[in-house]
């Protein structure tokens, strides 16, 4: 009698320890970049049976030179679904990608890209959607709400009825914050007195950023290790901070900081520093949208900008 109570104990504990529900997400998504993955978070904001996650392509200033690592091969091989920032960008993965079934998300679909700039010399292959395009759309928040809205249209095949309705409360929410975004930071810069407000950088991130806030770009180079900027780019860079008596110059916060540093020197102007938003914290529970570690980015890169030229301390 006691063996028979000890083991309807034991089949009790076991049934209290067991899932009650299954084990894996319904949809596992997963995002390949920083602002793809929190694009797909804002989409899929409150919602059970879903799972995001992301490559960890963060760690590098540019997609072109990261290598899947063995946990990025595993995600993959998970995923239902698949979110690309597209325009060329995820050449790294193209042997991964024929190999999956997951369903695929191209957030640069409908977005007008701008032509590539910039130098550019790496080792790897290009394809030709690199060699022409530039793939940093993310930059402008008015491209990132077109890239929300990319994400809400893969995903409401995949998803039963019953998410529809908060998929698209979800999207109008984050977009309206990145367009609240957009409009604060022109209003931000019409208002700052800054002088002489033209950028160098030495990353070729930049391009939609300045668009979206109506700075004349007037150089860009992409340097990191094995692209470093000529003799005849240095001089050239050099004799536009003269020329122009820029207060100051951008590098990007993964990428090298030498030839700034060095041009710095020589011409007397300040280096700054601004992110391409590859990588960033996670949303916060209590924020209205995901979209918001992505907002806070854009906004200290205008921060940065304006105390660059106002040559007023950056907060």
């Amino acid at each position: 009698m006691k063996r028979m109570i000890t083991l309807l104990l034991c089949v009790l504990l076991l049934a209290g320890c067991a899932p009650t529900g299954p084990e894996q997400a319904q949809v596992n998504i997963v995002a390949t970049t920083y602002p793809t993955y929190l694009a797909a978070l804002a989409v899929t904001d409150g919602m059970e049976g879903v799972s995001v996650s992301r490559l960890d392509t963060g760690s590098v200033s540019c997609l072109h030179d990261y290598t899947l690592t063995v946990n990025d091969m595993k995600k993959l091989s998970r995923a239902d679904v698949i979110v690309l920032n597209g325009a060329g960008m995820e050449d790294f993965m193209a042997d991964a990608l024929a190999t999956s079934t997951a369903t695929v998300i191209d957030c640069s679909e409908g977005i007008a890209l701008l032509p590539a700039t910039g130098h550019h010399d790496h080792d790897h292959e290009h394809h030709d959607h690199d060699d022409h395009f530039d793939g940093h759309y993310w930059m402008d928040p008015a491209n990132m709400a077109c890239a929300v809205d990319s994400v809400l249209t893969g995903l409401l095949p995949l998803l039963d009825e019953n998410a529809h309705t908060r998929m698209v409360y979800n999207t109008a929410t984050a977009q309206q914050l990145l367009n609240q975004c957009c409009e604060d930071g022109k209003t931000a810069m019409q208002n700052a007195t800054l002088s002489g407000a033209q950028l160098i950088t030495f990353h070729d991130g930049f391009a939609y950023f300045a668009n979206a806030f109506d700075l004349p770009l007037l150089a860009s180079i992409e340097e990191e290790a094995g692209s470093e900027a000529s003799a005849k780019e240095i001089v050239h860079i050099t004799e536009l901070v003269r020329q122009y008596e820029l207060p100051a110059i951008f590098t990007e916060v993964n990428g090298s900081d030498a030839t700034a540093r060095a041009i710095s020197r020589e011409a007397g102007c300040g280096v700054y520093v601004l992110s391409t938003i590859m990588d960033g914290r996670e949303p916060f529970a209590d924020e209205l949208s995901p979209i918001a570690p992505y907002i806070e980015a854009i906004n200290i890169n205008i921060t940065t900008v304006i105390g660059a030229f106002s040559q007023s301390e950056v907060e």
